[in-house]
């Protein structure tokens, strides 16, 4: 019996760990981020700016190898799904090296930098583990997946030809 019980919290923590979030926190929604054009923005604003689309958004940077090894990928997304909004949030350090990346990797889509990098206020409030991650939005702003990496991108697609057949 002693051994059943454990099995069940091990199997119940395990499940906890990989479930995915369905909204996200106040902070998340509420903390600045610099557009590029260089205002402050939030996630809140993003959102209700894109309302009646999928939205896929992802958090990457320019140093990081993953983020450009995923970025053919990503505009092969882009391609099978003209109809989606793609908004990219840089946790690039500095101003200069985020529009440099945005141009090297001809990145289409709307582009904002968190103000205090990965570790900072708008990563945790996004609890965010890697990059590049994913964010999938439905047409009424309610997040469809929370967490995606590189690797998943049959799962997104998979999830918008979803969102646009409902």
């Amino acid at each position: 019996m002693k051994k059943i019980i454990l099995l069940f919290v091990a199997c119940s923590s395990l499940l906890s760990c990989t479930a995915q979030k369905k909204d996200f926190s106040a902070d998340a929604l509420n903390e600045n981020i610099l557009s590029f054009e260089g205002s402050t923005s939030n996630l809140q604003a993003i959102l209700n700016k894109h309302v009646g689309k999928a939205i896929v958004i992802e958090i990457w940077a320019s140093w990081c190898g993953d983020c450009v090894k995923a970025m053919p990928k990503l505009k092969e997304l882009q391609a099978k799904n003209p109809n989606v909004a793609y908004v990219f949030i840089s946790m690039d350090k500095t101003v200069g090296k985020w529009k440099e990346g945005i141009l090297k990797h001809e990145l289409k889509g709307d582009h904002y930098m968190a103000l205090d990098g990965m570790k900072g206020s708008f990563g945790k409030s996004i609890d965010l583990d890697w990059i590049p991650r994913y964010i999938i939005i439905d047409k009424t702003g309610k997040v469809e997946v929370y967490r995606a990496i590189e690797t998943e991108f049959d799962k997104i697609q998979n999830t918008l030809i979803k969102l646009y057949n409902k």
